[in-house]
């Protein structure tokens, strides 16, 4: 059967026309493709083969040529010895004895000579061995001086092949042709030793026979030695800097370059330097090494002394006795003398490579840098450097060695190192404070973004719930309110970064607050602690200069690693004050922004963009108390005691002291001004808007022309019994009807500012911003009244005039919101020709609308009821009030030695302050001397501490004073039942 086409292989082929009688044309094409592909494939397999082998047959067959020759050469170097012998047998006994005397004494001299040259060429086939055992024992000079042997020999032996003369040796023993080719031994040599050039743990006489063999083997001068060595250095350093970065592995390549500076320095003096002629060498220091290593292995007195290449072997080796004195006294010589470096070359050149390496240390140093992401990995690698530098081995001779080489001083941290480590300080600082910055300015649109969004989900988180209503805040409960320790840890012995619940709650700072400033702090803190690294521990500072240790250690150490404590503060400092200003830069656009968002919104108590600028406000006011760390940052770990003070004048008493102000301390004081510049800008919005809001609703009632609008606004009255005497001298008795309540608009209008202060946490807010609320109310509501006025028409035009009723209501009302929203100053007194203007004015509008008689008659009973009115509101509206406003008799002059309208409290008790109590006002205008007497009853009852202090005194002592009181028909006291009546009208 026959095989299919793409089975059969070709070794199958033996017969082409069976193939056209088996298979078609078509398979018969296959077949052919298939041997021509084989072909082809054998083909290109004997190629590759004939390449490979093609070499190494040529080899053999050299080698077998040669060994063919050398076969030959020897058999008839065999044959001619034969006949050489066959030549020299002795002649006949009879011939004279003189030519047999001359014979022997030839014979003995060719014996010599070929002895000589036996141990010649013996020699030279074991200078190989030496040589490399030198090398890998390092002994560089060594192995310099037995290949300089071996040359001297091969000159000797006439081994040089170059030459066109036969050497005879060379032909009878071929195997020198190889031991003879010594070049390679001069490069290892030299490769060997400037490699060991490089190393920084190498002793001072390994530098100088290495530089030795250098200038032996290349017949160089000890400049071209110096120049070496230096290159090799600047080699080292470069590959020390381009070493692969690990980490914590830094601070050991810093090091490593530290030391291998310092090293160069002092065997660049211990090899090259020589004193100068006529002083006395020192010492404690070697130097010259080359020089004098040079002419111990060159002079040729040394020759004389024994001191030779061969003096171990001449000693242990019988045979060396052959050879000549040429060999066995060998010393290396020089072609030019070895003359010592003057001093002027040695100092430029030293300094140009040290110019020439900083470019390079800066460099890599700066690279290396990178990688160290903190002060404290700084701080270890700059004490790492000052360990190095300041120990026992490099400080001790380290002054002298700059002084010999340099001709002045020498630091590596001051030179090369202190300005990397600045730059990367400035850096790490700028990168962590930006990096806080960044995260306080997320932080803050956060947080405005929760108190400003309009879903109703916001308001019961907690947080943002307080910020919308702080006296929730004031009053919530929470497990933080008072410390752990509270109970045995006093306020004067507790940290100031220690804040508990309750005082955060006393000065009205909500949890949103909070939350950022500790955030803030709390980054600071992680800052200024890895700053602390880099700065002197606390026990090594000094009192007046922190920055300075005594001088005993100064005197010790390489240098002060502690020098640069003001720049490094400085640079916290300026970042941090950068920081500042970025976050309030960031401040004023939001307030800037929800500013523009309020001018044409509707108030709402729950509104979200007035929130968020009392928020600010509120941040602004406490950022300088939360954040201590800010001001530790700002005033440096030692308080700024080593900066330079100003003297910055200051008022006290009326009279102007100059007080000295430190830079930090000035710094400090401005950051906090232009918070709380800030503050006041963002309470300065909420008060604007909470004024026009509230009291537009009190204009919009002011000034309704509706009968129902006033009479929904009107208070009962009070009736009052006067006596008039008439023409005739007799008395009669009528009743006349004054307001004894504001309106209620105006009621409103009190407690719902009172309301809104409340609400913000009204106990804490600034005083000025309190001022300025009041002092804008007053401005619209003498605005309300001066439109009421100038909208009133005449009576007799008008079907809706301004009555006597009305007009004095209007005024009682209006006089009693002056005596509420004025801003009152203890040193000065108010009184009615001090008013402003604004009042004035409409006060005599609406006494215009009142009869001149009535008004004369009303207006002593209008200031009593006034008076009392104010008495007795002044704890309802306490927040508008103010502690400075004290209703006391105006027409009595206040001294030192009356009794102030306090009550005494238990003197155990130091947690309350002092509580205010109103002082009693007579209707009569002769109550001046009841009130003195009054007075004069009180002091006693002050002044007398042991009648106070029994149990119930303060009790009895009220009960007195109010009967006393009653009977002289004065005004009803703080503490009558009738005043809380009243309250309740």
């Amino acid at each position: 059967m026959a095989v299919p086409a793409k089975s059969l292989r070709v070794s199958d082929i033996h017969d082409t026309a069976s193939l056209f009688e088996r298979y078609s044309t078509e398979e018969i094409r296959q077949v052919e493709r298939r041997v021509r592909s084989e072909i082809e494939h054998k083909k290109e397999e004997l190629r590759q083969m004939v390449g490979e082998r093609y070499r190494d047959l040529i080899e053999a067959a050299d080698t077998i040529a040669d060994m063919r020759l050398c076969a030959d050469k020897v058999v008839s170097s065999v044959q001619e010895m034969f006949e050489y012998c066959t030549r020299i047998k002795p002649s006949a006994t009879g011939r004279a004895a003189a030519p047999s005397a001359r014979r022997n004494q030839v014979q003995q001299q060719s014996q010599e000579k070929f002895y000589s040259m036996a141990v010649q060429i013996k020699l030279l086939l074991t200078m190989p061995e030496k040589i490399w055992s030198a090398l890998e024992s390092s002994h560089y000079l060594y192995a310099t001086q037995m290949y300089l042997l071996c040359c001297h020999i091969h000159s000797l032996l006439q081994l040089d092949s170059s030459r066109s003369h036969y050497s005879p040796v060379l032909a009878r023993f071929p195997i020198l042709v190889r031991q003879v080719t010594a070049g390679h031994f001069r490069s290892s040599i030299l490769h060997e030793s400037k490699t060991l050039l490089k190393g920084r743990a190498v002793s001072d006489q390994a530098i100088a026979e290495a530089l030795c063999s250098i200038i032996l083997l290349e017949d160089s001068s000890p400049r071209q030695a110096l120049a070496d060595f230096l290159l090799a250095r600047k080699s080292a350093i470069q590959q020390l800097l381009n070493q692969p970065q690990h980490g914590a592995g830094i601070k050991a390549q810093v090091c490593s370059l530290v030391e291998l500076l310092a090293t160069t320095m002092y065997q660049a003096q211990a090899v090259f330097y020589t004193p100068s002629h006529g002083k006395a060498p020192d010492s404690t220091l070697t130097c010259g090494l080359l020089f004098t290593t040079l002419e111990s292995i060159t002079n040729e007195s040394a020759a004389e002394k024994g001191i030779t290449v061969l003096k171990e072997e001449v000693k242990s080796e019988s045979w060396f006795k052959y050879l000549p004195p040429s060999i066995v006294n060998f010393q290396p010589s020089l072609r030019t003398l070895a003359h010592p470096i003057t001093h002027d070359y040695l100092r430029d050149t030293l300094q140009q490579w040290i110019n020439m390496c900083k470019d390079d240390i800066k460099m890599g140093i700066g690279n290396l840098l990178i990688y160290v992401k903190s002060m404290k990995g700084l701080a270890a690698i700059r004490d790492a450097v000052w360990e190095l530098l300041t120990s026992e081995s490099i400080y001790q001779n380290w002054k002298t060695v700059c002084c010999r080489l340099l001709e002045k001083p020498f630091s590596f941290w001051e030179d090369f190192l202190q300005q990397l480590f600045l730059d990367r300080l400035q850096a790490l600082t700028k990168e962590g404070v930006e990096s806080i910055s960044s995260s306080s300015k997320q932080l803050l649109i956060s947080a405005l973004q929760e108190l400003q969004t309009k879903n109703t989900r916001a308001a019961t988180i907690k947080p943002v719930e307080f910020e919308y209503n702080v006296a929730a805040y004031l009053w919530s409960e929470s497990n933080n309110d008072l410390l752990p320790d509270t109970a045995w840890v006093s306020v004067n012995n507790r940290s100031h970064f220690v804040k508990s619940g309750l005082s955060m709650k006393a000065q009205a700072l909500t949890l949103c607050v909070q939350s950022f400033c500790s955030a803030l702090d709390s980054k600071l803190k992680v800052k200024l602690d890895d700053l602390i690294m880099y700065l002197p521990p606390a026990d090594t500072a000094v009192k007046d200069n922190v920055n300075s240790y005594s001088s005993s250690q100064l005197q010790n150490s390489a240098f002060d690693r502690y020098a640069d404590n003001a720049k490094v503060e400085a640079m916290l400092q300026t970042q941090c004050l950068s920081c500042v200003h970025y976050i309030l830069n960031c401040v004023r656009a939001e307030l800037k922004m929800a500013e523009g968002r309020l001018q044409n919104c509707t108030y709402s108590p729950t509104d979200c963009n007035l929130n968020a600028v009392l928020f600010m406000a509120r941040l602004c006011q406490s950022i300088g108390e939360l954040c201590p760390h800010l001001k530790q940052c700002i005033l440096g770990k030692s308080s700024g005691n080593d900066l330079v003070c100003e003297l910055r004048p200051v008022k006290r008493l009326g009279k102007e002291k100059l007080q000295e102000v430190k830079p930090a301390q000035a710094k400090w004081q401005e950051i906090k001004d232009q918070l709380l510049q800030q503050s006041t800008r963002a309470y300065g919005i909420w008060n604007t808007a909470i004024s026009k809001a509230l009291v537009s609703h009190f204009t919009k009632t002011l000034h309704s022309r509706s009968t129902g609008a006033i009479l929904s606004t009107a208070t009962s009255w009070d009736e009052i019994e006067i006596q008039e005497e008439t023409e005739a001298g007799n008395s009669v008795t009528s009743k006349i009807r004054l307001p004894v309540q504001p309106s209620w608009n105006v009621q409103s209008l009190l407690f719902h500012l009172c309301q809104e202060i409340n609400r913000v946490g009204g106990h804490a807010l600034p005083k000025v911003t309190l001022q300025e609320l009041l002092k804008a109310c007053l401005n619209e509501v003498l605005s309300g009244y001066e439109t009421l006025c100038s909208m009133t028409p005449d009576k007799a035009d008008s079907a809706f005039p301004l009555t006597q009723n009305r007009a004095l209501q209007l005024l009682f009302d209006l006089r009693y919101l002056v005596s509420i929203l004025t801003v009152r100053i203890d040193e000065v007194k108010s009184s009615r020709n001090q008013q402003e203007p604004r009042v004035q004015s409409v006060v005599d509008t609406l006494e215009s609308y009142i009869d001149p008689f009535d008004l004369d008659v009303f207006t002593p009973h209008l200031n009593n009821n006034l008076s009392k009115l104010s008495q007795r509101t002044s704890v309802l509206f306490g927040l508008l009030t103010g502690t400075e406003k004290n209703y006391t008799n105006r027409s009595t002059i206040f001294n030192s030695q009356e009794p102030h309208n306090i009550l005494p409290l238990a003197s155990s008790q130091i947690r309350f302050g002092l509580l205010p109590l109103s002082m009693a006002r007579s209707r009569k205008p002769k109550s001046t001397t009841r009130a003195s007497e009054v007075k004069k009853q009180m002091l006693p009852m002050l002044t007398a501490e042991d009648e106070s202090m029994k149990p119930g005194a303060l009790f009895h002592q009220l009960a007195a004073f109010q009967d006393d009181e009653t009977s002289s028909s004065s005004a009803s006291s703080l503490f009558k039942l009738g005043w809380l009546s009243s309250m309740t009208k």
